[in-house]
């Protein structure tokens, strides 16, 4: 039998001198690539990305601010942001500017003491202690309410799904709470007459509202946080659950995937959904000069020793209540304000953004005499002055 001889393997050829050269040229790119990355990381971020896709069509300076638009109002109007726009409201008017000054929205009002609620892409205007109440999302009103003329507004409330919780008073009732679905129609009214309400808010999943009453306990004047769950009759006014504030003043509320924080005159509180205290700043007889809850997963407070004066200290707490950063700041502030990861404090002739562990991110030198900031998640920045608003994109 004759064996078959295996076929010799032809050798291997050799790369080409110019495929090892352009080998050599892209190892060298993908390290400098590397390299840039590393050193420019807090540059070179995903808000930076999201940045350059949403604002490469608007027309900026060199350090980032687009050309400033006029709006009406006059700076002691409430400002919010709306998607990339602003919005505007005056005792007289509504209006929504887009972030180069295009106007969508011109609304004739009267209103005596507008406020302005607002998510990244809806936000409520009502007037405390009137009776009129409007909902904006997109480019348009989406929802009005307006009250008998025995009853008044005392807050209202979006949650990012956009349902809406308002708080009201009303004849024969100390705080009545209304909460309607996506489609703004009504699915649940608190009505209590042995309590009253200041404020409300509504559960991400928008399964659950919180509410802060006011009373007595005894002789002492105590403040609560009580829960419901929305699938409670109108019959049933005790709450699934409670949890005492003590004698502290609410001035903010906001209801976060990780519980309820109540901003206090003199205390920070974390509330569970459950009602469980999960943690507590005291201000130490500190004054409460400025605050932000818009954060992502933090809060941030301005507290000075004096109520007057510039020299104040500038808090980060976690979401246990503890604090994270904190900075001493000597020059003094207008406006102060936080979206996403990152904190805006404008001075006079400086706007500074910092990220949550207080290390400075940006800073804007010219700032048009910009009395008023609002932060946006993405790191851009809206600056207003008595007449006129521009934004800053930081590069």
């Amino acid at each position: 039998m004759e064996l078959l001889q295996p076929k010799p393997t032809p050798p291997k050829k050799r790369p080409s001198r110019l495929l090892r050269l352009l080998a050599f040229l892209v190892t060298l790119a993908l390290m400098a690539g590397a390299v840039a990355l590393v050193a420019n990381r807090d540059k070179l971020n995903l808000d930076g990305v999201r940045r350059w896709f949403n604002y490469r069509s608007l027309e900026r300076s060199d350090s980032g601010q687009a050309e400033s638009f006029s709006y009406d109002g006059g700076s002691a109007s409430s400002f919010a942001t709306l998607d990339d726009g602003l919005l505007v409201c005056s005792t007289a008017s509504i209006r929504l500017y887009s972030g180069s000054g295009t106007l969508y929205v011109d609304q004739t009002i009267s209103m005596e003491h507008p406020v302005i609620h607002s998510t990244e892409h809806s936000a409520v205007v009502y007037d405390a202690g009137g009776q009129d109440l409007f909902v904006f999302s997109g480019k348009e009103q989406v929802f009005s309410l307006s009250l008998k003329e025995d009853e008044s507004l005392l807050s209202a409330r979006l949650n990012q799904e956009g349902s809406l919780v308002v708080v009201a008073q009303e004849s024969g009732y100390k705080g009545t709470v209304t909460v309607y679905g996506q489609d703004f129609q009504p699915i649940m009214r608190i009505k209590l007459s042995s309590r009253f309400v200041s404020d409300a808010a509504l559960s991400p999943d928008g399964k659950s509202v919180a509410l802060v009453t006011l009373g007595v306990n005894g002789s002492t004047f105590e403040s609560t946080l009580e829960l419901y769950q929305l699938s409670r009759t109108e019959e049933d006014v005790s709450p699934d659950h409670t949890c005492s504030l003590g004698n502290d003043v609410p001035l903010d509320l906001a209801w976060k995937s990780d519980g309820i924080w109540v901003l206090g005159q003199s205390s920070f509180t974390l509330v569970s959904p459950s009602g469980e205290n999960k943690g507590s700043y005291d201000y130490s007889g500190q004054y409460l000069k400025g605050f932000s809850l818009n954060g992502e997963g933090y809060a941030v407070l301005l507290l000075g020793k004096y109520r007057a004066g510039s020299a104040a200290d500038l808090i980060v707490l976690d979401h246990t209540g503890q604090v994270k950063a904190s900075s001493s700041l000597h020059d003094q502030v207008f406006s102060l304000s936080a979206a996403g990861n990152y904190i805006a404090v404008l001075s006079a002739g400086r706007l500074d953004l910092y990220t949550p562990d207080l290390t400075l991110y940006r800073s804007l030198e010219t700032t048009q005499g910009a009395r008023r900031v609002i932060q946006r998640s993405d790191g851009s920045t809206m600056l207003m002055n008595a007449d006129t608003a521009h934004l800053y994109v930081p590069n």
